[in-house]
């Protein structure tokens, strides 16, 4: 295959994108080992507003959309995404080359004092900037006191040293990702149900650009883009950007089979709706939770939110 004389991927510069966008360049050198390489960094809207809690923003893309804008002026040839930062309906001309095999998709808890976290005291401050974790741990344990914590990894966890946390709730795949030597704990599905996509990349070009999609072809999981695929399709029917708590994830349980979980909740955690479903047809799966959703309360739950 001829390939250009250099492929550029474009990426946010915090040090988990540029580890996550790293492992992508990698796996393309093995793939191709003739090719050539350039990560170009760039800074997000998302990256500038550290002041606001993410739920106030409401901006579609506030990760994304500069690095998408690149990709159609031609400036890079690719893009790696967090996978959850990616909305449902994607920029013009742009589409998801490859999703490459997930990390795991759970979130974590990390205590100040390495205590269990289910044994927390009681009205102990845990640190999140997403509604959706707000949400499942009020609706868990409504004694806990929420409170804003947006930064990079070193920042939240700098924070949590500093005594005014006790807890902190951070995405596990980038924990991984970037080796923290940190004791955390990954909070089970059934406390925390992740974000659509956690855990996954999205690699993303033009969709006139056949050659660069042919060479991104390789890295796709099967079963991971699938997951990825269902979880997407269920948060499309509910808006997109689905600005209640909302959290769902796709598992393989076993070749073939398919299973769904989700929440959507009022952000105080006084009322959850929660579904679960399996099917060997993924496209059927999240119209089935959606269907769960709506025959237990999503109507007065919408209602009650406005």
């Amino acid at each position: 295959m001829t390939s250009p004389a250099e492929i550029v991927i474009g990426s946010r510069g915090s040090a988990l994108a540029m580890t996550q966008t790293q492992g992508v360049a990698d796996a393309l050198r093995r793939q191709w080992p003739a090719l050539s390489l350039r990560i170009q960094k760039i800074s997000t809207q998302g990256d500038k507003i550290r002041d606001v809690p993410l739920a106030q923003v409401g901006v579609k893309g506030i990760f994304t959309r500069e690095i998408d804008l690149a990709l159609q002026r031609g400036e890079i040839h690719a893009a790696v995404h967090s996978l959850k930062d990616v909305p449902t309906e994607l920029a013009e001309g742009i589409g998801i080359a490859a999703v490459p095999a997930r990390e795991s998709p759970n979130d974590a808890a990390i205590t100040r004092d390495g205590r269990p976290f289910q044994d927390l005291p009681i009205a102990s401050v845990v640190g999140t900037s997403s509604l959706r974790r707000q949400a499942q741990l009020l609706a868990w344990r409504h004694d806990l006191r929420i409170t804003d914590l947006r930064g990079n990894v070193d920042t939240r966890l700098r924070k949590l040293e500093q005594g005014h946390l006790d807890a902190i709730i951070l995405a596990a795949a980038g924990l991984h990702r970037l080796h923290i030597a940190r004791t955390f704990e990954l909070l089970p599905f059934s406390i925390m149900v992740p974000a659509p996509g956690q855990g996954a990349l999205a690699i993303a070009a033009r969709l006139d650009d056949v050659q660069t999609r042919a060479l991104l072809e390789p890295l796709n999981h099967p079963d991971t883009r699938h997951a990825v695929q269902v979880e997407r399709a269920l948060l499309a029917s509910l808006g997109g950007g689905c600005q209640l708590p909302f959290g769902t994830v796709a598992t393989c349980p076993s070749p073939g089979m398919f299973s769904l979980t989700a929440v959507i909740a009022l952000p105080d955690g006084s009322m959850m709706i929660r579904a679960e479903a399996s099917s060997n047809d993924p496209n059927s799966l999240w119209m089935e939770v959606l269907d769960m959703f709506k025959q237990r309360g999503l109507k007065e739950l919408l209602r009650k939110f406005r």
